[in-house]
């Protein structure tokens, strides 16, 4: 059993400004994929250019962050944020929903790809290993704010949560969640895509992991209370949101072996 090392939500304090660990995380997220996307964008494989990589990864950070909000608000917690709208903007108490954020991740790809004139496909395998990044600083910003914690258990590396009401030894799923959608998920992706793939196999692939990898872990996660399990006593909405993100996954990648979108 491990005491969680306290951290403080707020990463530096200025007095009439609080820049809270939360901050860092999606900054870090996004100028990882600035600096990996451009040495992505260095090769010949690559549908944009180095110049281009920064608005890219800005447009899709800015959905990704708009729909991940709205997604929470919508999947989770709809009732609180029906009546309590202005707290949907209160980012730094947490509360994102990964779906909700690919939807708004793909939006902002849309509009970038509509705008340069770039396969959207394309665009999609470019950027799902940069997508890992994010995950993984995102989960850190979870442990640190001792959210989104494990179910109760006896194994040697059970957390204590010191704001956890029943102050149980619980996984620390948050970090089961870094490293594989995170750090296990990219290097998948990256190494997977080193080499020239079938248009839209980069993106099944991501889609396939990563709703496998959720599956996985959400059996060692504690459900939020609301709406807690869904089917019976182990199912969750994030267990129920992946299912079709891999089938979903499925169907693209080996819609991809046909070459089905080569021309797109």
């Amino acid at each position: 059993m491990i005491t969680y090392p306290e951290i403080d939500p707020v990463a530096l304090d200025l007095g009439i400004l609080q820049i809270r660990w939360y901050g860092v995380a999606y900054f870090a997220g996004i100028v990882g994929a600035i600096v990996l996307g451009r040495v992505r964008a260095s090769t010949s494989l690559s549908p944009i250019s180095k110049t281009q990589v920064t608005d890219l990864i800005l447009y899709i950070a800015l959905g990704a962050i708009l729909g991940g909000r709205i997604g929470y608000s919508l999947f989770y917690h709809f009732l609180h944020y029906i009546t309590n709208p202005i707290d949907i903007f209160k980012i730094w108490e947490g509360g994102m929903s990964f779906h909700g954020g690919l939807l708004g991740a793909a939006a902002g790809g849309l509009i970038f790809s509509r705008k340069f004139k770039v396969s959207f496909i394309r665009l999609a395998d470019f950027a799902s290993p940069l997508c890992a990044i994010g995950f993984f600083f995102g989960r850190i910003a979870n442990f640190i704010n001792q959210e989104l914690w494990g179910r109760p258990t006896e194994v040697a590396w059970g957390m204590i949560f010191p704001v956890d009401p029943l102050q149980l030894a619980r996984h620390p799923s948050q970090l089961y969640e870094a490293a594989l959608e995170g750090v296990a998920l990219f290097a998948i992706l990256w190494l997977y895509s080193s080499k020239p793939k079938a248009t839209g196999a980069v993106t099944g692939l991501f889609l396939t992991c990563y709703g496998a990898f959720r599956i996985f872990v959400e059996l060692f996660r504690e459900p939020d209370a609301v709406p807690g399990f869904i089917i019976s006593d182990w199912g969750t909405m994030g267990q129920v949101l992946s299912v079709p993100l891999i089938i979903f996954g499925i169907s693209l990648y080996f819609l991809a072996q046909k070459n089905t979108f080569a021309s797109k």
